[in-house]
């Protein structure tokens, strides 16, 4: 079984089960977002320490947005609720291009985020985090390891949002102009 075989298998396994948890436990509500506190018990309250290669390549790390309020996404490009909330995060990045940092950590294979990412013109570093970045998004509060995962940090570094599941572009917006 190779890598990538594994990384779908797992990533599947953990939406499902996310997916399954969320169904049963109010069938008609959209997941609610959790605002981080001080007293959070999570695992990382603060931007992680990360370095993952881009689509072009090059390594990239969290400290190149240190200075912004950073936006990191877990996602893959087979997906459904990832692929309908990027023309937000697109539309959302570029409004708010001087003061905040998408980035879209991708669980999935090269070639395909490289399709995707040319198919929806995606205006923020695209990286290639595979299961190091699922353990990362679980220690940031994506107890079932499902996709997409969205946290949100202040310029400071301090995780202060965070959402399981599709977020959507007015809720985004709102989080972020909060920090501004």
């Amino acid at each position: 079984m190779t890598t990538t075989q594994l990384t779908a298998i797992v990533a599947a396994f953990g939406l499902t089960i996310g997916i399954g948890y969320g169904l049963h436990k109010n069938s008609e509500k959209p997941a609610e977002p959790v605002k981080t506190e001080k007293s959070s018990t999570q695992a990382l309250n603060s931007l992680p320490d990360f370095a993952y290669t881009d689509l072009q390549g090059n390594t990239r790390s969290s400290s190149e947005w240190s200075d912004k309020i950073v936006v990191l996404n877990f996602w893959a490009t087979w997906c459904p609720p990832c692929r309908k909330e990027t023309p937000a995060f697109i539309e959302t990045q570029e409004k708010f291009a001087d003061n905040v940092q998408f980035v879209g950590i991708a669980i999935d294979d090269r070639e395909p985020v490289q399709d995707f990412a040319d198919e929806f013109g995606i205006n923020y570093p695209t990286l290639l985090g595979g299961m190091e970045a699922v353990k990362i998004s679980q220690q940031l509060g994506n107890r079932f390891s499902g996709l997409p995962f969205t946290a949100i940090f202040d310029k400071n570094g301090k995780l202060v949002y965070q959402q399981a599941g599709e977020v959507e572009k007015d809720a985004l917006q709102s989080e972020i102009q909060a920090l501004l």
